[in-house]
């Protein structure tokens, strides 16, 4: 294995600079940075937002629109923005009472509070090593690679790249306190189902999550690990399905017929690119055929009952259903419940200790859930590599 260099990972803490893949050695943060998406708080915000999310895009403001009207049927107004400033409240106090004495700033990539405004305020107040847990759980450009290089871009354009450092904690979804929330919310489902009299075998749980590109799953992930057909961002959401459905297999009596897979939502991308399928409301539309009289929808790709959970599952994938002739639920998200908060205070504590990878918890075998991201790790094939914190170049 080849040697490397220290200071080998831009913008790192000294823990994290030599490049090794999990930081071993306790590294004393000043502070712990909630990196946000963005959402819109008004109708006059939802175009801007949205040209903010599309940037070097090309996208015109009349193909906005057509995803704008989401955002206009709940008064122009995105829940993430809201969900994070509670989870910024809860997390701060779960901090306070396991004596771990760390502010907590929240910022986003797409809306205000921006980053740069967060990391720069920061930086005043003399927190200068930051540790940031990233609203995204799994390994793909969008959901981990991307928010690295607006860190890098955020210590670049304010000029604190030479006195600021960000670390990044690791993907995250197959922490226990992050899919308690999936299990209980399957579990509930299925005892509900199976109680009114529904056949296990007439039950089907979809697992949902957000479609990205298909190139750019492929590369998701380190790229010396063989993840197969969608690259570790499909390998990681199966893994937690599985794990999910053996647990209420195993403990809900009767539900060892129930039929689940993994499937996608909110394709944004042109119909000329292909995205990873299939869609959530076509599978819906077809489960008679397959003799199914009931669905339950999992967003096991989201942290929170944001936009992408409230329109696409709750309005357009409840739609199908009811057109399909479906029962239908829609389990929970983590949000800020006290096992999700919880765990998150443990993801900072394995930094803060510098905590082997094998004492630190998860529910799947899957590997790679890396502190420093190792080189071309979920590469973005449209746009090429950018600086990145938290990772190997490039």
């Amino acid at each position: 294995m080849t040697a490397i260099e220290p200071n080998a990972v831009p913008f790192a803490s000294p823990g994290a600079a030599d490049g090794a893949p999990y930081v071993t050695t306790p590294v004393a943060y000043d502070a712990i940075l909630l990196a946000g998406f963005g959402g819109p708080e008004g109708q006059e915000d939802v175009i801007p937002f949205l040209r903010n999310v599309t940037r070097g895009r090309g996208i015109p403001d009349e193909r906005l629109e057509e995803v704008a009207h989401h955002y206009r049927h709940f008064g122009g107004v995105s829940p993430i923005n809201g969900q994070n400033r509670v989870l910024k409240e809860a997390l701060q106090k779960a901090l306070v009472e396991r004596g771990i004495d760390l502010p907590v700033y929240w910022g986003n990539r797409n809306w205000a509070p921006y980053l740069e405004e967060v990391v720069s305020e920061a930086s005043v107040n003399g927190h200068n090593s930051l540790l940031a847990f990233a609203t995204s759980a799994y390994s793909s450009f969008s959901s981990c690679r991307q928010y690295r290089e607006d860190f890098a871009r955020v210590l670049e354009e304010t000029g604190l790249g030479e006195t600021v450092t960000i670390d990044k904690i690791r993907p995250f979804y197959d922490h226990p306190g992050f899919v308690e929330a999936f299990e209980a919310g399957v579990r509930d489902a299925v005892e509900g189902f199976l109680a009114e009299g529904v056949a296990a075998t007439d039950i089907q749980i979809l697992f949902s999550t957000h479609s990205i590109p298909t190139a750019d799953a492929e590369r998701s992930g380190a790229r010396d690990i063989e993840w197969g057909e969608g690259g570790a961002y499909a390998a990681q959401h199966l893994a937690v399905a599985a794990w999910v459905m053996d647990r209420v297999r195993r403990t809900v009596p009767g539900a060892e017929d129930v039929s689940w897979e993994l499937v996608y939502q909110s394709r944004s991308g042109p119909a000329s690119q292909p995205w990873l399928e299939p869609d959530v409301c076509d599978v819906i539309a077809e489960l008679p055929s397959r003799g199914r009289k009931a669905v339950a929808v999992v967003p096991v790709g989201f942290m929170s009952d944001h936009m992408e959970v409230l329109w696409d599952l709750d309005t357009e994938a409840a739609e199908a259903a009811e057109e399909a002739g479906l029962s239908f639920t829609r389990t929970p998200t983590p949000g800020v419940s006290p096992a999700f908060v919880a765990g998150i205070v443990d993801l900072i504590e394995e930094r803060l200790q510098g905590r082997p990878n094998e004492d630190r918890p998860h529910v799947t075998s899957l590997p790679g859930a890396f502190d420093v991201c190792r080189p071309g790790c979920c590469e973005n094939v449209r746009a090429g590599f950018k600086p990145a914190a938290a990772g190997l170049v490039p």
